[in-house]
């Protein structure tokens, strides 16, 4: 796969020279591939907001490189802004960044700011629109006047309209019911199949995760502990379990049936996956331990 960002050896440090100096990054190193969906899990404190804060130059390193597409970014200071577009981030609470009288201007000032014209900005506030899941009459009304779960796709809606390569999201369920979770998770996937853009979603939950990254990066104490595919990464849950983090519900199930004697994959992630491993075992294909 071709690489689009590349994080060598990046360590960032708060408060250097004082007191209060602290590492939230340690000689980090990661590679995000093109077109991908990936995901960074960690606990709290454990580095993924100061990690992803980097990616489109919010943050400078102490030390360590950013690479997008092979240059680092930081080679040329003053065309920090042109990375930004290319990387797009949403914060977490994205929703307490509104600030016009419409939603139609909120999703329109990022793409405004990028000098474009008039027929472009409107045509990517519509498809930016639609991608978060927002009607056209939502457009006309103020932010301020919908509900917490549309500010959040009007947030997010700013930063598709953009068209950066790379879409990082940070947490962008936070604090939505579960439903609202699961519509915005289909979304963002439905974005991701139609348009190819890399995806950087950093969740704390593994269920989030599992459900829709291709390959995962697990951050441990402003380290990378591990990364791999979902699969590869569940295999170690008892790793992760040490290390203080999750594992999805299924793989907590499966990890059981393991210890009791049953001969299923710990490693199992999705109900389809469990269900075909006990229905395996229910026919005599597979036999305990």
């Amino acid at each position: 796969m071709e690489e689009i960002i590349r994080v060598e050896n990046l360590t960032h440090t708060y408060g250097e020279g004082t007191p209060f100096c602290r590492s939230a990054a340690e000689n980090m190193s990661l590679s995000v591939y093109r077109g991908e969906f990936l995901g960074i899990i960690g606990h709290t404190g454990s580095g993924k907001s100061t990690m992803i804060q980097h990616l489109n130059g919010l943050l400078k390193p102490t030390s360590g490189h950013i690479y997008l597409e092979g240059k680092d970014i930081w080679e040329e200071p003053k065309k920090i802004r042109d990375v930004r577009f290319r990387v797009g981030l949403v914060f977490q609470y994205p929703e307490y960044q509104l600030f016009e009288d419409t939603v139609y201007r909120d999703i329109a000032f990022g793409p405004a700011n990028m000098g474009l014209d008039r027929d472009e900005i409107d045509r990517r506030v519509h498809a930016a629109a639609r991608f978060a899941g927002l009607s056209e009459e939502i457009l006309d009304k103020s932010p301020f006047a919908l509900s917490g779960g549309q500010k959040r796709r009007v947030a997010i809606a700013g930063v598709i309209a953009m068209e950066p390569e790379v879409l990082v999201l940070d947490e962008p369920t936070a604090g939505l019911d579960p439903q609202g979770r699961r519509e915005l998770l289909a979304n963002i996937r439905q974005y991701h199949k139609e348009r190819g853009t890399t995806i950087v979603l950093v969740s704390h939950s593994m269920d989030e995760i599992a459900q829709n990254a291709d390959r995962i990066v697990v951050l441990s104490d402003a380290h990378v502990l591990m990364s791999g595919t979902p699969r590869e990464v569940f295999s170690r849950g008892d790793e992760l379990l040490r290390a203080g983090l999750d594992v999805p519900q299924i793989t907590r199930v499966a990890m059981a049936l393991k210890a009791r004697g049953l001969a299923i994959d710990p490693a199992v992630y999705t109900v389809e996956e469990l269900s075909r491993a006990l229905l395996s075992l229910r026919k005599g294909d597979a036999v305990p331990c």
